[in-house]
């Protein structure tokens, strides 16, 4: 009865294996730390990112925005859940699909790295317009 009771036990979680060395097991599927190696934006995704590197740039935010985002590189996946956590209180204030495709750019890792790179584009044609704009501006002397 005994051993009736253990060969019970033994089977009663069938999907557990016993354990074998560290190198005998085979990796399937996504773990916590898989990659996506093809992190693509869609167009509607690139134009959403290109819409807030303007805004930023409008208002002459580009050193704080990078430092803030480089900072909260780490965290950009938990941001974007906190972003969907919050999304019905903060869809009475902006735009929910907005909200929404935002979210779901921050799931990606390298979303951080082109919502850098558009900021920093945008204030580099920003400057040269200004400088453009100076120079005509300009007596010239003759």
């Amino acid at each position: 009865s005994l051993s009736q009771s253990a060969g019970r036990k033994r089977n009663q979680y069938p999907l557990a294996q016993p354990a074998t060395g560290k190198h005998d097991r085979k990796i399937t599927g996504k773990n916590a730390f898989a990659v996506d190696a093809q992190e693509n934006f869609s167009p509607e995704e690139i134009a959403l990112l290109e819409k807030a590197a303007t805004k930023v740039v409008q208002r002459q935010m580009t050193t704080p925005a990078v430092i803030f985002l480089e900072s909260a590189r780490p965290l950009n996946w938990i941001g974007s859940q906190a972003m969907t956590f919050f999304q019905p209180i903060l869809g009475l204030v902006v735009s929910t699909k907005e909200f929404e495709m935002m979210a779901k750019i921050l799931e990606k890792r390298k979303s951080i790295d082109v919502l850098i790179e558009l900021i920093e584009r945008k204030d580099a044609e920003s400057i040269k317009k200004k400088a453009e704009t100076q120079t005509k501006r300009l007596p010239s002397k003759t």
